[in-house]
């Protein structure tokens, strides 16, 4: 089977948006076993975009567009596709009603433009969008001069926003490719999720022991993000579940307190769920993460129950004010060392009367490191009943990376302290 992605959209051939799409999709359709053979990225011209599906339909079996579905004068793929195919774009009435309803809920008036998204080719389905006006597009193209296979393609139109296209794909898109295009032989993939090792390293513990799984067509593969890596497990075949169930048993214990989770887990999803079960507590104090700890956490649904607050203390004043920072601890060792941190997590514990208390002091750079603390030097506390726990991190990247890196780690810690790991 051949599958194909086209991301349009011209802020993407100018490099002013990230094209989130491609790694997001190709992740999805991999894990499902739908491998992407190739994708290109076009800009809004309608030239362009039927070029893009014509040669698509020539090769491919599964063909998926994204963006190009709004109301706006540069939102041409449907349009230009039903040209392509020669569909008339008929008006459909539950798709208008559909996107009356959702400006109505908001008490926001509907710009005449937007009736636009209620074209629907001829012989298409309708995707309906939960999360925006445009719905998205399914359509069966059988053989002909533009299909030079003897066998029907799938052309999918999905919109662009990833709020509006993740759960589209994810809710519909799914269904429908296993119904109209199931694969040949049976795939499965798991992917078990770790922190606090690299890439190599991972590699190291597990390549050999999965070396007879391998020769019997396990396929392995590793990705690589900052502070965590991503083991992929798949097979295909009769045997496919057990050759994957059989690989996980092997690499989890290879992997040991590294791993916190499978699939679409993320760290701090495990942690607000690890508190949850245990029903403990934390408070978080934060200094050079600038409250993206505390960010991450409160994306999680269910965290006010475990998550009882926090404080960006930045300032020596700050840390000394609002967590009880001793002014000849800062004095003598800085404000970015171990014995703040350890201060910090203790005060941010015991001013929300927490059962955790986790605290984060750097210097995220690019100025104000020393040869003892240079640039991306971080101290990572947490105190519990029990004990007062620090880790001292090196992270020279920019800003952004830092933070979020640090994020990883102090989060990890959290995590294995619940474990009592």
């Amino acid at each position: 089977m051949i599958v194909e992605i086209i991301n349009t959209g011209s802020e993407l051939m100018l490099g002013s948006v990230l094209n989130t799409h491609q790694q997001w999709l190709c992740r999805k359709l991999a894990d499902l076993g739908y491998v992407v053979d190739r994708q290109v990225a076009v800009p809004d011209t309608g030239s362009a975009i039927q070029q893009a599906v014509r040669e698509a339909l020539s090769r491919a079996d599964l063909i998926i567009t994204t963006g190009g579905l709004g109301p706006t004068s540069d939102d041409l793929t449907r349009q230009r596709i039903a040209e392509l195919l020669g569909r008339t774009l008929k008006e459909d009435s539950a798709v208008l009603a559909q996107i009356e309803r959702f400006f109505s809920v908001r008490n926001r008036p509907m710009p005449e433009r937007t009736k636009v998204q209620a074209l629907v080719p001829d012989g298409a389905i309708v995707l309906p969008n939960a999360h925006g006006t445009a719905p998205g597009l399914a359509i069966e193209v059988l053989p002909s001069l533009l299909r030079r296979s003897d066998r029907p393609a799938i052309l999918i139109l999905l919109p662009g926003p990833p709020r509006e296209l993740h759960p589209m794909f994810l809710d519909q898109v799914v269904p429908l490719l296993r119904a109209r295009l199931p694969l040949e032989t049976p795939f499965l993939c798991r992917v078990v999720r770790t922190a606090g090792l690299g890439e190599s390293m991972v590699e190291e513990r597990i390549g050999g022991p999965l070396q007879p799984l391998l020769e019997r067509g396990l396929e392995l593969g590793y990705c690589a993000k900052f502070g965590e890596v991503d083991v992929r497990l798949a097979a295909r075949g009769a045997d496919a579940e057990a050759a994957v169930l059989e690989a996980e048993r092997i690499v989890r214990p290879l992997l040991g307190r590294h791993v916190f989770g499978m699939d679409d887990d993320d760290l701090e999803g495990v942690v607000i769920r690890l508190l949850t079960e245990r029903r403990m507590t934390v408070a978080i104090a934060e200094s050079c993460t600038g409250g993206f700890i505390s960010h991450c956490l409160t994306n999680v649904p269910g965290a006010s129950a475990v998550f009882l607050g926090g404080a960006v203390t930045y300032s020596n004043a700050a840390k000394q004010a609002f967590l009880g920072v001793k002014p000849e601890t800062l004095e003598a060792d800085g404000a970015v060392s171990e014995s703040s941190a350890r201060e910090m997590a203790e005060g941010v514990r015991q001013r929300h009367q927490s059962d955790l208390g986790l605290a984060v002091t750097g210097i995220a750079g690019p100025g104000g490191g020393t040869s003892e603390k240079p640039v991306g030097t971080v101290f990572i506390a947490l105190a519990s009943p029990e004990r007062t726990v620090a880790l001292r991190c090196l992270n020279p990247y920019d800003r952004a990376t830092f933070k979020f890196i640090t994020s990883r780690q102090a989060l990890d810690l959290l995590r294995r302290t619940v474990l009592g790991s």
